[in-house]
Formats: structure tokens, sequence, C-alpha cells
């Protein structure tokens, strides 16, 4: 399993509209049969600070989210709600196991 963390910095006045674009696109994502685990977290000392955790279940399912039109969507609403451009790291999961 692929894990992503994006990480992202919203503009203050934004922080409502990045959450609600953010809530939707996460409970789309979990539709996509490459999609183990979408889970959208805020940063409580500074809540213009978001980490998208995204657990994929084939190399390919990235690529896969990606193409789908509620990820455009949400691409194109937050962009300029962005402080500066979001990163990724991406993990590779080792425990627990995928079958639990």
């Amino acid at each position: 399993m692929l894990v992503v963390h994006v990480h992202v910095h919203v503009k203050p006045e934004w922080v409502t509209a990045f959450k609600t674009a953010t809530l939707a696109n996460a409970r789309a994502s979990l539709q996509e049969p490459g999609v183990a685990r979408f889970d959208v977290q805020q940063q409580q000392e500074d809540p213009t600070r978001f980490v998208l955790v995204e657990a994929y279940r084939t190399p390919d399912a990235p690529a896969a989210h990606k193409a789908t039109a509620h990820y455009a969507v949400w691409r194109d609403t937050v962009a300029p709600m962005m402080a500066e451009p979001r990163s990724a790291v991406k993990f590779t999961h080792l425990f627990p196991p995928d079958d639990q």
C-alpha cells in the first residue's frame, strides 16, 4: 500500500471554503476502488495548515485518482486558496497488515 501525506497551507480567509471543498473530495475519493483511506487533518496550533493522508491499494491508484472529475474540481477550486504550493511525501505502509 502507498500512503501519501499532502501538506497544504491555506490563506486564513479561505480555511472554511478549503475544508468544504476538501471534505467533498475526500468523500468522493473513498468511492474509488484504489483508495483505501482518505483522511483530512487540520493542525491545532495553526488552523491554516492541513495534511491529507491518502492510502492507495495499488501503485496505479494515485494516477487514477488524479484522473477523476472530483479531483479536477477540487484542484481547480482550491488553487487560489493556497498560501504556498502544496507538497507531498510518499510512504510505504508497513503496519497494520493490509488485511486488517
